[in-house]
């Protein structure tokens, strides 16, 4: 079968390919970290051991979405390559597995619900009252996660077919039912952080209703049949190669939160508050620079399967500028603002503020050379070199990140903040060393392919 001419990915011209499939995902994402904050403010005000029970749930939250990201990076890649050769019977066998894969990631989430939440805050605090409350709130959000994982399926199918649109809408959706919800549930009905965990899978249950519907309406452009349909182990295994990695990459983010919540627990409680105010506020810069890296994945999976080298090229050169862009105002907005946050947003005493605004200014002095790094990791995962995305991912939140951190609690207690730019620094150093010996050599070799022809 011939390969579909009216797939953007492989028609529309870079840059504007680029922007069309990031700025939806871009968006979404951004209203995603706007929920998660309104969550956080909201709850603040209600209590702050209420506060600290959503900073300690926040590493389990963070490795739900990277079982159910990392399953994306996989089935992605899996989906865009065969449409992008023309084989729509195999795209819709990989978009079958899709809905495998992220069914055993909700039974994965519904089991920790059952039997893991407890235990999990028994071993983050002595506080009897933060681990009720943040047992309550991970039993729902991990319980009741069906509608997340169904949701980013649909947005990953919806994005791949070339209606990155979808995605925006999709997550969106969600994420204003959310904000609507928590003032009604939190204060309304005085359900506290339980309230905040309702609104939070409601909202997603929500954005997969939608997301179903929405792939309904394209059934003519693509339909998923599941008619016939037997798990593949042969295919599972290639989605678990090319997913596994990226799980293991996006749960790093978990591990890192956990084990730098340790460190400052040695130090002080109230650099515990600042990191879990630092992570909210981060996700508005990160969120944007890894929408361009999911943007980026369909593009460089479909070109790639197309063997069309100077698209690699420029679809890398373009998502490598947004996301300079985003990172590049983040940090000079975040600079800036770091007070105001500080004390209107999560009502930070004086001491909280006293040490919030230097390390908040700190740590954004990392964000520009973080975004290198994320980005060039959208080649290594769509171009077969998933170990090197993991390679990095391990340099910049764990290998480097917490030694670092560690050294300078021991050292200058109040420079720790100087960790994030330190390790982010180093990592970019490899990354580049890394994207120069293994997808440069890969892009000139289809593009001597393609003039040879």
């Amino acid at each position: 079968m011939s390969r579909p001419a009216d797939n953007i990915l492989g028609t529309l011209p870079v840059p504007k390919l680029v922007w069309t499939m990031s700025a939806p995902i871009m968006l979404s994402m951004l209203m995603s970290a706007i929920y998660n904050l309104v969550d956080s403010i909201y709850v603040a005000q209600v209590s702050e051991l209420d506060f600290l029970a959503l900073s300690y749930a926040y590493p389990v939250q963070l490795m739900m979405v990277a079982f159910c990201a990392g399953t994306g990076v996989g089935f992605n890649a899996l989906f865009a390559q065969r449409l992008g050769a023309g084989q729509r019977e195999e795209a819709n066998r990989v978009a079958c597995h899709g809905f495998l894969f992220y069914g055993l990631c909700w039974l994965l989430f519904l089991a920790f619900a059952l039997l893991a939440a407890p235990l999990f805050f028994r071993l983050s605090t002595d506080n009897a009252a933060v681990a009720a409350a943040g047992t309550s709130y991970l039993r729902i959000c991990c319980g009741l996660s069906i509608g997340m994982c169904m949701q980013f399926l649909t947005e990953r199918l919806l994005q791949t077919t070339g209606h990155p649109a979808g995605f925006m809408i999709v997550q969106g959706s969600g994420a204003i039912l959310n904000i609507i919800l928590d003032p009604v549930f939190i204060f309304g009905l005085d359900m506290g952080v339980v309230g905040a965990a309702a609104a939070t899978v409601i909202g997603q249950i929500s954005g997969a209703c939608i997301g179903f519907f929405l792939l309904w309406r394209i059934r003519g452009e693509f339909s998923v049949s599941f008619r016939g349909f037997r798990p593949d182990r042969a295919l599972s295994a290639e989605l678990l190669r090319i997913a596994a990695p990226a799980v293991v990459m996006q749960s790093l983010s978990s591990f890192m939160s956990l084990g730098l919540n340790q460190l400052l627990t040695l130090w002080s409680d109230t650099a515990v508050f600042v990191l879990g105010v630092y992570f909210k506020i981060q996700s508005f810069v990160f969120m944007p620079i890894f929408g361009v890296n999911s943007g980026l994945i369909p593009i460089l999976s479909y070109n790639y399967g197309a063997k069309s080298a100077p698209r690699l090229s420029q679809a890398v050169r373009f998502g490598a500028q947004l996301a300079l862009s985003a990172a590049v105002a983040g940090a000079v907005l975040l600079a800036l603002a770091a007070g105001p946050l500080l004390r209107y947003c999560f009502h930070a005493g004086g001491a909280a503020a006293a040490m919030g605004v230097p390390a908040l200014r700190m740590a954004a002095l990392s964000f520009p050379i973080a975004a290198v790094s994320i980005i060039l990791s959208a080649a290594f995962q769509s171009l077969g070199h998933s170990g090197s995305s993991l390679l990095i991912a391990l340099l910049r939140q764990i290998l480097l990140l917490l030694p670092i951190a560690a050294l300078l609690l021991w050292l200058a207690p109040d420079s720790v903040w100087l960790s994030f730019l330190i390790a982010e620094a180093i990592t970019c150093v490899a990354t580049l060393l890394l994207y120069r010996r293994t997808v440069r050599p890969l892009i000139a070799a289809l593009a001597d392919s393609d003039s040879s022809r």
